[in-house]
């Protein structure tokens, strides 16, 4: 399957010019180090990175706090949590490291939406006046970290699950359909260096956007930005975020946000 996908995103996205960005540069008044961020087009909303809870858990301790334990007891080859396998805490998907390429973490997890655990702990799903990033639930962070049991949302980048869905509503949105141009933008902090007179650019169609994520060049598995030709809508994955921004017509915002797999929500100090 992923050779299939790599295959069709080579094939069908090649390389477009640097200056494609011109339009985004001037638009978000920024370099796009990060991904270029638009203002509203004239709507928007933030699709909330997703994260997945563990059917035993969440537990007590953090990552950091199992693992240690985990080093410091391997010699006595006893469980540090009963029932958890030590390989589905180290594959933590949340980890840009982990192998697990944004796919679903496994059986025994299901996904945990930022509403439910904003109720669970109190925090807000986002602060006003803060974007969802590695602050948000602070009250986790002042428990130790991120605790055993939850996933936390992927920073920079979507889980294949909600860009596959993503795709699907823009394009039920779009004139063209599958038909529609498209351009995708990739940091260069994602490819390890800060290349600002080469930047990554490609173009393809719609019909072929779900197999970038695949895209053997690439490492960043999803763009920092995707746009439609017609500059009609823009999609928005910051580097440094928890969330992606998606701007364009009142139509497709509103059914980014009654859909029932992603979770979105307007951020209106960030319109």
């Amino acid at each position: 399957m992923y050779e299939t996908s790599a295959a069709l995103a080579t094939a069908r996205w090649p390389l477009a010019a640097s200056a494609e960005t011109d339009w985004l540069r001037e638009l978000s008044a920024d370099d796009g180090l990060t991904g270029f961020m638009p203002p509203a087009m004239p709507d928007a909303a933030w699709v909330l990175h997703s994260m997945y809870a563990h059917e035993l858990g969440p537990f007590g301790m953090s990552y950091v706090e199992y693992q240690r334990a985990f080093l410091n007891s391997r010699s006595g080859g006893h469980e540090i949590i009963p029932g958890l396998d030590p390989a589905e805490v180290f594959d933590d998907p949340s980890n840009t490291s982990a192998p697990s390429r944004g796919e679903h973490p496994g059986p025994r997890w299901h996904r945990l939406r930022w509403a439910e655990l904003a109720r669970r702990t109190g925090d807000p799903v986002a602060a006003e006046g803060h974007l969802p990033c590695h602050r948000s639930f602070p009250s986790l962070r002042e428990q130790g970290g991120w605790p055993v049991g939850i996933t936390g949302p992927s920073e920079g980048r979507l889980v294949r699950a909600d860009w596959d869905r993503l795709i699907e509503i823009l394009t039920r949105q779009s004139p063209m359909g599958a038909d529609t141009r498209c351009l995708a933008y990739y940091t260069p902090l994602g490819q390890g260096a800060e290349d600002f007179d080469n930047l990554h650019v490609r173009v393809g169609r719609l019909a072929d956007a779900k197999a970038l994520y695949d895209h053997p060049d690439e490492e960043w598995w999803t763009p920092s930005n995707l746009w439609a030709h017609d500059r009609s809508w823009v999609l928005c994955t910051d580097y440094d975020l928890w969330a992606t921004k998606l701007v364009g017509p009142a139509p497709l915002v509103e059914e980014l946000l009654d859909d029932p797999v992603i979770e979105a929500v307007r951020l209106p100090w960030a319109h």
